[in-house]
């Protein structure tokens, strides 16, 4: 007798198919706060420590307009050129800062959501090269790799915000280059975007850029779909005059801001990782001092990025799992202020896709998470400790993040998830197994999440299936997309606009647009 092979058909089809919004096993902004490496009287020395880094030490370089706002807010500015910032003037800033966030889309689908513990993950990094995995080897990278990592991400779903992954090294004028950055990266995506710029001027051009995109200036304050990655502290506690600047641009233009501070420990912050915490935090309080003296509750994410050193060699190394502990911490300390945070995991020091790579982006990535960062940035993408970037481990990333975001879910206990009837029905209906329950069948797709990429198969199969290998498989769906997705969420007409006033690099061709 031929086998019935119907039902099975019909059922691996339906399985197949697209889940509903509400039917998916993780969605942007699972909730956090699972994982605290820090316990209650940790976080609140940390927090005591903070506040007397900033009365007491306070910062180098303040420019005269930041000196001038800070000052009439309440800070200090000593005979030693440091300005310090009271302890009542930071908490002042804690209670009127923006809370519940959110960071629009070009679409409305892609709106973050920031408030709380709700966890996101981005791209992120100013990489010089390009990891060719296909051909085993870095070159420069140029502005269509942007624009082409931007579109991947674009079809990444468990990358919520595309922000620059790479400098356009095929320009050299920096005005230019920080357009046409901006440009790549908001053409190939329709989620939120994050760039950075050099100069205050490039800020005023870049809002220009957008009130076109946007369609009117009105319409972009009302959603800015752009924030602004400011490395305004060179730390350690100094400040950084062009990225002051850049930042009082962005936020008298309604552009949210990363505050970002990036010392490295043992080097550029303390070794002890309670004191690069607390260095961290400061500097980025100080910021958002500075933020809210200009525009009080202005949007601005609190960007603790604490890099890690190899103190054999002095090199930063994003790959440690002390990158995790200090970035987990920092947003433990996030929530424990309400603040919203943004650190960077998931770097990695390998080269190019490989084990080492793997196992590095996954450890450093989850403790983050599971720590309830709001967005993990450079948390795709990212090799030899960021100065490489590499495409199609974007779609390899993708599977990954979507693991971590499930183990950042957890689980629910509810009188449906505890199966008591369910365990019962097998167990005395003597059915031995699972596999045909009516429940097993409900929450398969709901309850647990699968790779798109990752291969679960048996080694029969693998190898009646030519032996796959999963660097190939993603080289070659990072090609389909690139050959065919190209988004045109930007119209045409607004497209043009924009090249009447701007020199842009990338030609239309590579948009799929005809002159």
């Amino acid at each position: 007798m031929p086998k019935r092979t119907g039902g099975r058909q019909a059922r691996l089809a339906e399985r197949k198919a697209p889940l509903s919004h509400d039917t998916k096993p993780v969605l942007p902004g699972e909730q956090g706060g699972s994982y605290l490496p820090l316990n209650q009287q940790q976080l609140a020395a940390i927090h005591e420590n903070i506040l007397c880094i900033l009365e007491t030490i306070g910062f180098a370089q303040a420019t005269p307009h930041c000196e001038q706002v800070c000052v009439a807010a309440g800070a200090e500015m000593g005979t030693d050129g440091r300005l310090r910032m009271p302890r009542a003037l930071v908490e002042k800033t804690i209670q009127i800062a923006r809370r519940n966030l959110v960071l629009h889309g070009q679409t409305a689908q892609h709106d973050l959501n920031l408030s709380g513990q709700r966890v996101h993950f981005a791209t992120a990094g100013a990489a010089v090269m390009i990891a060719d995995s296909a051909n085993n080897c870095y070159r420069d990278s140029c502005a269509q790799d942007l624009y082409d990592m931007a579109r991947i991400t674009n079809q990444c779903e468990h990358l919520h915000l595309f922000q620059r992954t790479c400098v356009l090294r095929d320009i050299d004028d920096s005005r230019i280059m920080d357009i046409n950055s901006l440009y790549c990266s908001i053409m190939g995506t329709s989620k939120h975007v994050g760039v950075s710029f050099t100069e205050d001027q490039h800020v005023s051009d870049a809002l220009r850029l957008l009130h076109i995109a946007a369609g009117s200036e009105a319409n972009w304050r009302a959603r800015p779909f752009v924030s602004m990655s400011n490395c305004f502290v060179v730390p350690p506690m100094k400040f950084a005059e062009e990225s002051l600047n850049c930042l009082r641009v962005g936020v008298e233009g309604g552009m949210p801001i990363l505050l970002l501070s990036a010392g490295q420990a043992g080097a550029t912050a303390p070794a002890l990782l309670a004191g690069a915490v607390s260095q961290a935090w400061a500097e980025c309080l100080g910021g958002l001092v500075y933020v809210n003296a200009i525009r009080p509750n202005a949007p601005a994410i609190i960007g603790t990025w604490p890099f890690v050193s190899d103190l054999r060699t002095g090199a930063m190394s994003g790959g440690s799992p002390e990158q995790g502990i200090l970035s987990a911490a920092c947003a433990q300390m996030g929530n424990y202020l309400d603040l919203p945070t943004g650190t960077a995991c998931g770097m990695t020091d390998a080269k190019l896709p490989d084990y080492q790579a793997g196992s590095e982006r996954a450890y450093t990535a989850v403790a983050a998470a599971m720590a309830g960062a709001n967005i993990v940035y450079e948390s795709a993408g990212m090799y030899a400790s960021l100065l490489g970037t590499c495409p199609e481990s974007l779609l390899l990333d993708n599977d990954l993040l979507g693991a971590c975001l499930r183990m950042t879910k957890g689980i629910s206990v509810n009188d449906d998830a505890l199966s008591f009837e369910v365990i019962k029905d097998v167990c005395l209906n003597d059915k031995g197994h699972y596999l045909g329950s009516e429940q097993t069948l409900a929450v398969m797709q709901s309850e647990y999440i699968y790779p798109l990429l990752g291969d679960r198969s048996s080694p029969n199969v693998w190898k009646e299936q030519g032996k796959p290998v999963l660097l190939e498989k993603a080289i070659a769906r990072k090609q389909e997309i690139l050959n065919h997705d190209f988004p045109n969420h930007i119209p045409d007409l607004i497209d043009r606009a924009i090249r009447m006033e701007f020199d842009i690099r990338l030609n239309r061709a590579a948009l799929g647009r005809a002159d």
